[in-house]
């Protein structure tokens, strides 16, 4: 694992990014070893800093994201601040942005501005519903982009409202992921091209591919309905059952080597071969299971099916899911800033970590890198600019 803070060092990227979907794509760069510098306004900064609770002068939501960066301010609504800007383009392989549609435009660091002064530069930016269409300039969030995607419609049960996932799955998994997929490809292209490029992420469509079976199974007839497909609900052998202390086992023994083992092993025998079981007779087996599993404590479950390899886990709690022996041997975690940080698959397990920069900490550093010396600096610093 420690060979992934070598894989993009020598990578600059100059992240223009906030809140979520862009800082969690940074991270990832960040923790492959690349030189992300943060940008933040001179006075607001970030908006993630400020939602509680806090560790120090920021969130723990923001120290969470932004680690191994480096944050420097800069105004880029003044003269100076977009030279700066640059400037510091100049030193850098990739920027990436998060503004709506034509915000870099009107500050007069527009695409075709950047991709002329800077043909080798791989721009990325995220937004949600993309650089063009008939809602490029719409405000949005995480819940707007799944609806749309149709991804939102696919969660909850029949005859029910839809069920908002807890996690932002369009921010991070239809933006942040894309993103730093689409950077790392475009700087492979660019290192046999020479090329930069252009990278439009849209949410919604981020969101949307993850529909692609779905909408596959669709155009050829097969009728889609809430909680009643093969993965959301709607056989025995694919569902979340709870048990009698009000917590939950998922089961996903589909195949027969699964589902045979796991109900032989709570008295069930009748029902194997039957994982699959649609339509009101799979019903009739699901409250089978139901009644079966609500009889017994979690504890009870696992303690009966720890031997077995059938496909089913317990639902963790959040404690719980800290203390897991799964996540303690692969050292998923680690402390810093009085807080507990997540590893991601790309996070090297035994490297040190810098914590999430304060804002404006690195000005020094980052602008004397580019030949602006003490008294400069503090020029800028007075009129605003940084």
């Amino acid at each position: 694992m420690e060979e992934t803070r070598q894989l993009l060092q020598g990578v600059r990227v100059v992240d223009l990014t906030r809140l979520l979907p862009g800082p969690f794509a940074t991270l990832l760069l960040a923790d492959m070893g690349a030189d992300v510098i943060k940008i933040e306004d001179p006075i607001r900064g970030d908006y993630a800093r400020y939602y509680p609770p806090m560790v120090g002068a920021s969130s723990a939501f923001f120290h969470s994201l932004n680690r191994n960066k480096r944050g420097v301010t800069l105004d880029l609504k003044a003269d100076e601040g977009t030279k700066l800007f640059e400037e510091l383009l100049e030193t850098a392989d990739v920027m990436i942005e998060s503004f709506r549609p034509g915000v870099l435009q009107r500050l007069g660091i527009g695409f075709d501005r950047l991709r002329r002064a800077f043909p080798e530069l791989v721009i990325c930016s995220i937004s949600g519903y993309g650089q063009t269409g008939p809602k490029k300039d719409a405000a949005g969030h995480d819940a707007n982009f799944m609806a749309l995607s149709g991804l939102l419609d696919q969660n909850g049960r029949r005859g029910e409202a839809p069920h908002l996932p807890g996690f932002q799955l369009a921010d991070i998994a239809g933006g942040s992921l894309y993103a730093a997929l689409g950077i790392t490809s475009a700087l492979y292209r660019r290192h046999h091209s020479g090329e930069g490029t252009h990278l439009d992420i849209s949410m919604t469509e981020g969101a949307l591919s993850f529909m692609l079976p779905a909408i596959g199974r669709h155009s050829v007839g097969d009728t889609i309905v809430r909680g009643e497909g093969m993965l959301s609900g709607g056989i025995p052998g694919y569902r979340v059952y709870p048990t009698a202390d009000g917590r939950y086992l998922a089961v996903a023994a589909l195949e027969p080597k699964f589902w045979d083992p796991f109900v032989e092993a709570i008295g069930a025998d009748e029902l194997k071969g039957r994982s699959i079981t649609r339509g009101e007779e799979g019903q009739k087996i699901v409250r089978r299971l139901a009644d079966i599993l609500a009889q017994q404590p979690l504890s009870h479950w696992q303690e009966l099916l720890q031997e077995l390899d059938v496909c089913v886990e317990p639902v963790l709690e959040l404690d719980e899911v800290l203390e897991s022996e799964v996540h303690r041997a692969r050292k998923v975690f680690f402390e810093m800033q009085g807080m507990t940080h997540v590893c991601t698959p790309v996070t090297p397990r035994e490297a040190e970590h810098a914590p999430a920069p304060e804002q404006g900490a690195d000005n020094d550093a980052v602008y004397a890198e580019l030949g602006i010396d003490e008294d400069q600096r503090a020029r800028l610093q007075e009129n605003g600019v940084i």
